[in-house]
């Protein structure tokens, strides 16, 4: 056990294996919070596969509308390291809680005004300039959102359980994009007439309610006692961080390079499968029928929620480190391979490429990711440091896969090999990160 003043992690019995009644209070908030606020994310991205193009481009020939309707979904990214630069030092500075309430009302007003939003057919030009507003307030909302969830759970969690109790939350968001390619799916089946006309606003206007649901129990949270353990002891010894963000840059510039590569096969896996893939295999190219590929994106999904605390219980017991390599070797090896079944133009085939991805790959990133970022970070600036590094990747890498991919596709004349050396690179960078990781000393 180490003698490292502040933390109050250090200061339980090592031998403590579960939540205490706060701890779980907060551990059931961040899973719910984080499904509902992935939802509201992910709505964006069945929406930009399928209906964005015709309602908010559709004075643009096809092929741009729908290069159009993903770079609206790259705008929401772009607000993400500011978003978790601002709600990353709120969450340093003055605590965990305001700052998971921030995020969370950020999402709720951005989801539910696209909802409402007119098309382009109502207020012309106004209709997709409005839309961007909103992407980039939602994409703010999500700024720190997932990396404020690990955060508060890594910081009430034993040491020795970190990876499984974090990689519960990290299970939440496949949940989130399950939950919203079902509803997309639930409203295609009524018709492409009706699906454009109305019914592809309901998923969005559920929303409200959702969001006061999770808005009521983020405010019942208590402050983690590993933070204020940290700040209380810095402010005795008055080296409490004013600013967490240059103090990050300034001591663990390493850490947030090696935080941001090592998501980055994760993240080019996810959103390749949960956004860009419904469009691919929708494609007159592949002629998959829609609700057949809403559907595999669904059911494929839903198996990494199932998974992914596994691969949280194995980074307990192998090491964060080891499982996120392992992870990301696979995505590596399974890159050419899922973009051939995605193309194959079978239902079966497009399902197995799903579950590929979010059965080997992302329950691996996932379930060590949580352990692997929280550990690189000390508690007084984790919060702004981990929000660096997922969102300046979040922003470069999530956000544009979908749009990168789409570009690759075409400029190779509907050839996937390009789109699959892409997502080969990024995992590969991955790899990497986490093998310097193993030789960068640890800050906590």
């Amino acid at each position: 056990m180490t003698n490292q003043p502040g933390l109050r992690a250090e200061e339980r019995p090592t031998e403590a294996q579960h939540l205490t009644p706060a701890g779980r209070r907060a551990l059931f908030a961040a899973v719910l919070g984080t499904v509902i606020e992935w939802y509201d994310y992910a709505l964006y991205g069945a929406a930009a596969g399928l209906v964005i193009a015709p309602l908010f481009f559709s004075g643009s020939v096809a092929s741009a509308a729908s290069l159009m309707a993903f770079a609206t979904f790259a705008v929401g990214f772009v607000a993400r390291p500011l978003g978790g630069v601002i709600v990353g030092h709120i969450g340093d500075k003055y605590g965990r809680r305001p700052a998971m309430m921030l995020t969370i009302i950020l999402m709720g007003v951005a989801t539910v005004g696209v909802g409402l939003l007119p098309t382009s057919a109502a207020i012309g030009a106004a209709a997709p300039l409005l839309l961007v507003i909103l992407r980039l307030l939602q994409g703010f909302g999500a700024g720190a959102e997932l990396a404020g969830a690990m955060t508060l759970v890594a910081e009430f969690a034993p040491p020795k359980r970190r990876g499984f109790y974090t990689s519960l939350v990290l299970s939440t968001p496949p949940a989130g994009i399950a939950l919203a390619t079902f509803a997309f799916f639930a409203v295609s089946a009524l018709g492409t007439e009706v699906l454009l006309g109305w019914a592809w606003r309901i998923p969005f206007l559920v929303s409200a309610v959702l969001f006061v649901l999770a808005l009521y129990i983020r405010n019942r949270l208590e402050e983690t006692p590993e933070y204020s353990a940290a700040i209380a002891t810095a402010a005795a010894e008055r080296t409490k961080t004013r600013a967490p963000l240059r103090d990050v840059l300034a001591r663990d510039w390493r850490q947030v390079l090696i935080g941001f590569f090592s998501i980055t096969g994760h993240n080019a896996m996810n959103y390749i499968l949960a956004v860009y893939a419904l469009s691919l295999m929708t494609s007159p190219l592949v002629g998959l029928a829609k609700p057949d590929a809403l559907l595999a994106v669904t059911l494929g999904s839903l198996v990494s929620v199932a998974l992914t605390p596994v691969g949280g219980w194995l980074s307990d017991r192998f090491g964060a480190p080891k499982v996120l390599l392992a992870g990301s070797l696979m995505g590596a090896a399974l890159a050419y391979p899922i973009f051939g079944l995605l193309t194959a133009g079978s239902f079966a085939l497009a399902f197995t490429a799903i579950a590929l991805g979010y059965g080997l790959v992302i329950p691996a990133t996932s379930g060590a990711q949580g352990a692997f970022l929280t550990n690189l970070f000390p508690p007084q600036r984790r919060l702004s440091g981990i929000g660096v590094a997922r969102e300046t990747n979040g922003a470069l890498v999530a956000g544009l896969s979908p749009l990168i991919a789409a570009a690759l596709v075409t400029a190779a004349d509907g050839k996937t090999h390009l789109a699959a050396g892409y997502l080969l690179a990024c995992c590969l960078s991955s790899a990497i990160a986490v093998l310097l990781s193993m030789r960068v000393p640890s800050n906590t």
